[in-house]
């Protein structure tokens, strides 16, 4: 079976927060409780969106994005005061990994920021996580910068990896 997708809802943000510190944790990902909790309030205040997937009316994964100008020193000239998206968190429920999921809703995410005119995005990730690394590319998104990140990255090279996707 395909899980259905949808954009969340703002009553959908306490079992997102469950959701992402059950299934997001691990060695790779940065998930302080106190900013992961700021950010899906966003979507209460309506500064994140997200897209979320259900099964069997039970959360099975969600991609938070926003619009931001934090990775404007990255845009080529021309395109530097351009709106830009941000792929915030990409969670997938550990019985669902590897079937798409993440791609899919990764896809359905850009999708989103396109429709509201965003044609560049951008996503971060652990260097070595080869999981982000595979859905990243598979939805299209280069690998822009990789920097030495110690402060959101315990373990590993300690380096993250900015990746970018302009959309036509």
């Amino acid at each position: 079976m395909n899980p259905a997708s949808r954009l969340a809802r703002p009553a959908d943000v306490p079992a997102l927060a469950v959701f992402i510190f059950e299934h997001g944790a691990n060695p790779w990902n940065y998930l302080p409780q106190e900013a992961v909790l700021g950010h899906l309030h966003g979507i209460v205040e309506g500064s994140v969106q997200a897209v979320v997937a259900e099964q069997a009316g039970e959360l099975v994964g969600f991609v938070t994005f926003l619009h931001s100008s934090n990775c404007r020193d990255y845009q080529p000239a021309p395109r530097r005061d351009l709106p830009q998206g941000y792929i915030g968190e990409a969670v997938v429920h550990r019985d669902w990994v590897g079937q798409g999921l993440g791609s899919r809703l990764l896809s359905e995410a850009v999708s989103q920021l396109a429709a509201q005119g965003v044609r560049d995005i951008y996503i971060e990730r652990h260097e070595e996580n080869p999981g982000s690394a595979g859905m990243m590319r598979k939805a299209g998104f280069v690998e822009v910068r990789t920097f030495a990140d110690p402060e959101r990255r315990a373990n590993g090279s300690r380096r993250t990896t900015l990746c970018y996707l302009q959309v036509e």
